[in-house]
């Protein structure tokens, strides 16, 4: 099994996330890469998020956080929802399809009762990944740590970021994060004494 890894390069990651947007219009794929990027969720909680779990039917608008209970670790876990993920809900919610709270967010096929599947949202973000160039091995995980990394890069402290995920230990957080010999370099050529 190989590593999955975050999206480092920033102009790759524009492209990444633009893919589905501008493209290749496919706002529920866009929504799906902007969410997994923005809020860090793993993909089987990703994927199972409804409409009414973002959405204020009743006040006609995006709540302002989004609220689960994390399938893996069975922790509630409330995700402030930031513009671009209001941006990317509201692209999603303006293509046509009527919202109602009982159907899945990222609905697999033409029907909103069945939610895409981990293969389906595989492919997703595999195709966007070839079109922005990336070489790594990016996959659903890579949404995830590519929060973390560029998170940890704008100076939230590493023992945040393992609250902010759920992790047991900063052991698992300092994995997650892929910290290589070139973000070590930085450090040393920008702390200059």
């Amino acid at each position: 099994m190989s590593t999955t890894y975050p999206i480092k390069n920033e102009e790759k990651l524009e492209k990444f996330k633009e893919y589905y947007l501008t493209v290749k219009p496919e706002y529920r794929n866009y929504t799906m890469i902007i969410l997994g990027l923005n809020t860090a969720f793993r993909i089987s909680d990703l994927l199972m998020l409804k409409w009414g779990d973002v959405y204020n039917k009743k006040k006609q608008c995006f709540k302002e956080h989004i609220c689960i209970i994390e399938h893996k670790t069975g922790k509630e876990r409330s995700v402030a929802v930031n513009a671009n993920v209001c941006k990317a809900l509201n692209v999603l919610g303006e293509s046509g399809r009527e919202i109602n709270e009982n159907d899945y967010l990222f609905a697999g096929g033409r029907k909103a009762e069945a939610h895409l599947s981990r293969s389906q949202a595989f492919r997703i973000v595999k195709e966007a990944a070839e079109y922005a160039g990336l070489d790594e091995h990016i996959s659903c995980h890579s949404l995830r740590k590519t929060f973390g990394y560029h998170a940890w890069k704008q100076g939230v402290q590493p023992a945040l970021l393992m609250e902010l995920y759920n992790h047991s230990s900063y052991r698992v957080t300092k994995k997650y994060l892929c910290i290589e010999q070139e973000d070590k370099d930085r450090v040393y050529l920008n702390v200059q004494l």
